[in-house]
């Protein structure tokens, strides 16, 4: 008679969990975390020749993710750690743990998160882009700090075509308190689809004063038409 464990079946492949399943997904799946080619753009993380410019706008200094969104286990995991899975969002940090960070990313004074609404991360719990640049901070040794801030009731991106996103207007201001003159910041999200949240974060960040900024994301996911 098989054993139970020989039954569970991971939740992403459907195939057996087996030996290194960690919250419902098999070693396979985890296996997943796909880091973006070593050939990329230091601005905007894609691959493109070094004499085309950017597909998107970039007001950053430096640029990059630690996974690639579309090329494995990102478009399961993200939004099932948003929708409440929370052994999936402790298993990611983990990892994070161990992922390498950019040889950039250690010259900054602040470590940021791109903010959300307060209704969200309440509705939440947990805001994944802030852990994310906790996890960063302590990772570097340098401060973290909440310096942005959306309204109340920001209305969410995720979804939306990349033309509906630059429609929305500026949503990203800084907290009362908390300046930024000349000081260099890196500003840290979960996803990085199109930039338009970034662009936001950098443009307040600026009109503050700040010296430079740079942008760094759990997740890169590549064009796509909208």
């Amino acid at each position: 008679m098989p054993l139970l464990a020989d039954l569970a079946r991971c939740r992403g492949c459907l195939g057996s969990l087996g030996t290194g399943a960690v919250a419902g997904l098999c070693a396979r799946c985890w296996s997943l975390l796909v880091p973006l080619p070593e050939e990329r753009c230091p601005l905007c993380a894609q691959p493109h020749g070094g004499g085309e410019a950017c597909a998107d706008p970039v007001a950053w200094a430096w640029g990059d993710a630690l996974w690639d969104y579309h090329a494995g286990l990102g478009p399961l995991l993200v939004p099932g750690i948003k929708r409440g899975e929370l052994g999936w969002l402790r298993a990611l940090l983990g990892r994070a743990e161990g992922a390498s960070l950019p040889p950039w990313a250690g010259g900054y004074d602040l470590v940021c998160p791109v903010p959300t609404s307060g209704l969200r991360r309440w509705w939440r719990g947990f805001d994944l882009a802030e852990q994310a640049a906790e996890l960063v901070a302590r990772r570097l040794g340098i401060a973290f700090r909440r310096v942005l801030r959306k309204p109340l009731l920001a209305r969410a991106q995720t979804g939306l075509p990349r033309s509906q996103r630059q429609r929305m207007g500026a949503q990203v201001t800084l907290r009362a308190g908390q300046g930024v003159r000349g000081a260099a910041v890196l500003v840290v999200d979960d996803v990085w689809t199109t930039g338009t949240t970034f662009l936001r974060c950098a443009g307040a960040l600026d009109r503050e004063g700040a010296r430079e900024v740079a942008v760094l994301a759990l997740f890169r996911a590549g064009r796509r038409s909208g």
